[in-house]
C-alpha cells in the first residue's frame, strides 16, 4: 500500500460540518487557508478545466460579506417568506468566522465539457477542502443559500454571466466536541450487478 489506507479512512469518516455558531476565536492563518486551497485544486477534472475559483474572505472582508448577505437577503426574498433566523445567521455566520471562502466554477469558454461536469470538479475540490480542514482539526460548513445563485452575487464577486457561486465554505478552529455520526450500512445504498 502506498498510503496509511487506516487514516485516511479515519479521515474521511471523521469529516464533519461545524458550523459558525460552533467556531472558537482563534484565527486560522493564511499559510493553512493556502494548504487547503492547494488540496482543493488537486480534485478530478474532465480535460484538466480547473473550473474552480476561489474568493477568500478575512478580517474586513467579512465584514463587506455580511452586509451583502444581509441585504441581498432582504431584496430577493419576498417579504411574506423573510425569516428573521435565516437572516441573522446570513449577516453573523460571516463574522463568527476566521476565514469564508466563495466557491465558484469558472465555465469553460468553448464549452466543450458539460456544465454538470464542471460543477461536479468543483464539488470534488470542496470535499478535498473539507477533508484537509478535519486533517488540520479545523471546523468547516458549507453553505448553499439560495441568493448564492443570484445575477448579484456574480456582481459581487466579480464573476461571469455563466459562472456560477456554489457554497460559501467557513472556516474557523472548532469550540465543541468533534461531532459523531453514523451512514446506512452498505446494503441500503448498493446493488452488485455481476451478470
Amino acid at each position: 500500500m502506498r498510503y496509511n489506507l487506516s487514516e485516511i479512512t479515519d479521515l474521511i469518516k471523521n469529516r464533519r460540518t461545524i458550523y459558525p455558531e460552533q467556531f472558537s476565536d482563534r484565527k486560522v492563518h493564511k499559510e493553512q487557508i493556502e494548504l487547503l486551497l492547494n488540496n482543493a485544486q488537486w480534485a478530478p477534472t474532465h480535460g484538466n478545466t480547473q473550473p474552480w475559483r476561489f474568493k477568500v474572505f478575512t478580517e474586513n472582508g467579512l465584514q463587506k460579506l455580511s452586509d451583502f448577505l444581509g441585504k441581498t437577503y432582504l431584496e430577493l426574498t419576498p417579504k411574506e417568506d423573510q425569516n428573521d433566523m435565516k437572516l441573522a445567521k446570513m449577516i453573523t455566520r460571516p463574522l463568527k468566522s476566521s476565514v469564508v471562502i466563495a466557491i465558484c466554477m469558472e465555465r469553460q469558454k468553448e464549452e466543450k465539457i458539460l456544465e454538470i461536469e464542471e460543477i461536479e470538479a468543483v464539488a470534488c475540490a470542496i470535499q478535498n477542502l473539507h477533508l484537509s480542514c478535519t486533517a488540520y482539526g479545523l471546523g468547516g460548513f458549507w453553505a448553499t443559500p439560495k441568493i448564492i445563485y443570484s445575477t448579484q452575487m456574480n456582481e459581487f464577486l466579480n464573476i461571469g454571466d455563466k459562472d456560477k457561486c456554489l457554497g460559501l465554505f467557513y472556516i474557523g478552529y472548532s469550540a465543541i466536541e468533534w461531532p459523531k455520526a453514523h451512514r446506512k450500512p452498505l446494503e441500503y445504498t448498493t446493488e452488485w450487478i455481476s451478470e
